[in-house]
């Protein structure tokens, strides 16, 4: 993990937090979601459909700054991406991941966690229609000297949304309505 902590406290040292992210006529728009967007993926993507935005839209959601996921409805079906596979071991929301991806949790002791190196697991080209490679999004969710908020801002610096992220999460965001 990185050293650097900037971002990393909160008043009540709750490091996770989710995010609507629209691409709207002006440009990106980042919205704080429910807290409970961050109880199941399922919640998430109730969150996420909820918005109706008739543009591009994904979820992203930090889980202690430990990993994160990205999910983003479509019609029909829901795209989801793990950062760490890894953590399907021990919490639920990264357990979510796979039942939605309808596959086997990794069959890891959990004294063996430390030592194994995580993996993304999910659709590593949910966001590629939007700007971002699935090779450089591997590249992100494989660099473990990050911490996922660091992760997720390297991804809102590669598709443009960074300030807009920045706002989000510390606070200072507006809820505009995402509707074009």
């Amino acid at each position: 993990m990185s050293t650097n902590d900037q971002g990393r406290d909160s008043a009540d040292g709750d490091l996770s937090y989710a995010v609507a992210v629209v691409r709207t006529d002006e440009g990106w728009k980042v919205s704080e979601l429910d807290d409970s967007a961050l109880d199941s993926v399922g919640e998430a993507v109730t969150a996420m459909r909820g918005l109706r935005a008739e543009s591009a839209s994904f979820g992203l959601l930090n889980i202690d700054d430990d990993y994160f996921i990205i999910v983003r409805p479509v019609p029909g079906s829901v795209k989801v991406l793990l950062s760490d596979a890894t953590a399907a071991v021990t919490d639920d929301i990264a357990a979510d991941v796979f039942d939605e991806l309808d596959i086997d949790v990794p069959d890891i002791a959990d004294e063996d966690l430390d030592d194994t190196a995580g993996w993304p697991e999910g659709d590593l080209a949910i966001l590629a229609d939007v700007g971002l490679s699935e090779e450089v999004l591997a590249v992100v969710c494989e660099d473990a000297d990050l911490w996922a908020s660091e992760q997720l801002q390297s991804i809102a610096e590669a598709l443009g949304f960074e300030d807009e992220l920045s706002d989000a999460v510390d606070g200072d965001g507006d809820d505009d309505d995402y509707e074009d």
